[in-house]
């Protein structure tokens, strides 16, 4: 088995396939995919929940270079898009490049010949010189850490790794989240349990979600006329992409999406009580703005009860919350998101002269467009430190990434370069610049969310337009980067 690859990509989510995808139109072919599941499909294969759905438009939420595909719905569901994927790296040829199965535990830069050591859960090391992290930020699933969590002695699992052999039908069914997992699972949950009691510490701001089913016309038109395909691609990315103004620059425009969320609200929910538990105290886009159709709903049957109370311990009956009242069930069910601020966790990254990713990041993980680290040579990320987003597609984010790479990389082979490692000054100024823009932003207004650390520095969005983005990813400043040749 080769051991020696030129480059090495951590992860075979939509990141990992779309970059492997573009180097092997470079003419690269020695690179290797290494993913510690048994398929491709990141997060949409991790995510079997009932109701797993994209909250993004199918023809959005697709490679723009591989975007016409039969989808069913406007709002992909989940097997559709593992099965997008599955497509993609079997129309590729990517499965004959992935290491399934296999974990990295750690990685560590070797100064004296410019390449990476990848060392391996089960021992072996493998070297590259250019080292792609496609790891996403929602793969570590985040569990509270409340006192006598393993006392309880019935089934207790996360959103993120469904336990399929539970049957719920007629239990008694604790929900701890409600963020945007719980908000599908919760009425599937709802329709086979005699009872579903939802503890939320926060209420969510829920708005209608404009899905649908494809009509057989509608088939037709995208088979025959692709270009119907595109232009509706277009048609959602611009219609979205307006949207970040009402999180940054033009706030105001938040209101037409409370005046939705108010309406969608007061439509569902009759109780005034329940309305109330369901009003979030924060303003409106600080937390992910979520839509569901069947959410609140399900939230007014008999059988579910909304406790707002936060859970002080858990025993092996039940829970207990913070007012003292001790809460029977039979199944608890985590719907409490994922360690998004903890990038590249639980790896180990050593750089140059043996220097510590955690450390470098112990306030707060941060790169040079996301992707570069400085001290970390030949090392690049994608969905990287603050380039999430709360209005558009995260592929289109993706793509600029892996434009930028396969430059990065092109010069590394064309030029000779053993090394490229973004200077310090240009990453600091490039942070010290995102961080006063996220400060004018709806996301720093005092909600606690997935977006920040513990200390509150937001590492995770990008507080501007896209195509903004996609500029500076454009062209790489070679001036930008010290370079070993």
């Amino acid at each position: 088995m080769n051991t020696t690859h030129q480059v090495i990509i951590i992860g075979a989510g939509f990141g990992g396939l779309g970059m492997a995808i573009r180097l092997k139109e470079q003419g690269q072919d020695n690179l290797l995919i290494i993913e510690k599941a048994d398929d491709v499909g990141g997060c949409w294969r991790d995510n079997t929940y009932p109701g797993a759905a994209c909250d993004v438009p199918s023809h959005l939420y697709s490679f723009s270079f591989e975007r016409h595909y039969p989808w069913s719905r406007r709002f992909a569901p989940q097997q559709e898009i593992l099965a997008y994927q599955q497509h993609c790296a079997r129309k590729y040829d990517l499965y004959r490049h992935i290491r399934f199965n296999t974990e990295v535990a750690e990685a560590r830069y070797r100064d004296e010949d410019n390449v990476w050591e990848i060392t391996l859960s089960n021992g072996d090391t493998l070297t590259c010189q250019a080292l792609i992290t496609a790891t996403g930020q929602l793969n570590q699933p985040a569990y509270p850490p409340l006192e006598g969590i393993k006392a309880f002695a019935g089934p207790q699992f996360h959103s993120a790794r469904w336990d399929h052999d539970v049957d719920l039908t007629g239990k008694t069914v604790a929900v701890v989240g409600t963020g945007a997992s719980a908000i599908q699972f919760v009425p599937q949950v709802a329709r086979r349990a005699a009872k579903v009691m939802l503890f939320q510490r926060s209420a969510a701001h829920v708005i209608p979600k404009p899905d649908r089913a494809y009509t057989a016309v509608e088939h037709w038109l995208l088979k025959r006329l692709p270009i119907t395909q595109t232009l509706d691609r277009l048609r959602i990315y611009a219609t979205n992409e307006a949207r970040v103004l009402g999180f940054t620059s033009l706030q105001q425009a938040m209101k037409l999406y409370q005046w939705l969320f108010k309406r969608h609200l007061n439509k569902q929910i009759a109780d005034p009580a329940l309305r109330d538990k369901l009003t979030p105290d924060y303003p409106m886009g600080c937390k992910r703005i979520l839509m569901s159709n069947d959410y609140y709903p399900a939230l007014a049957q008999d059988n579910v009860e909304v406790i707002n109370h936060g859970i002080q311990s858990v025993d092996a009956s039940g829970l207990t919350d913070s007012d003292g009242t001790h809460h029977k069930a039979d199944v608890i069910i985590y719907g409490t998101g994922f360690q998004a601020t903890d990038f590249l966790t639980p790896m180990k990254i050593t750089g140059r002269e043996g220097q510590d990713l955690n450390q470098a990041w112990k306030d707060g993980a941060e790169a040079y467009l996301g992707i570069a680290v400085h001290g970390f040579p030949n090392l690049f990320m994608l969905y990287g430190p603050n380039t999430n987003l709360g209005h558009n597609s995260i592929i289109y984010m993706l793509e600029s990434q892996i434009h930028y790479i396969r430059q990065c990389l092109a010069a590394m082979e064309d030029d000779g370069l053993k090394a490229v490692d973004v200077r310090a000054h240009i990453q600091s100024h490039f942070n010290e610049g995102i961080q006063r823009k996220i400060h004018d932003t709806v996301w720093d207004k005092g909600c606690h969310s997935w977006y920040k650390t513990a200390s509150g520095k937001n590492t995770n969005n990008w507080p501007g337009f896209t195509f903004d983005y996609r500029r500076l990813t454009r062209q790489v400043n070679w001036s930008d980067y010290e370079l070993v040749r």
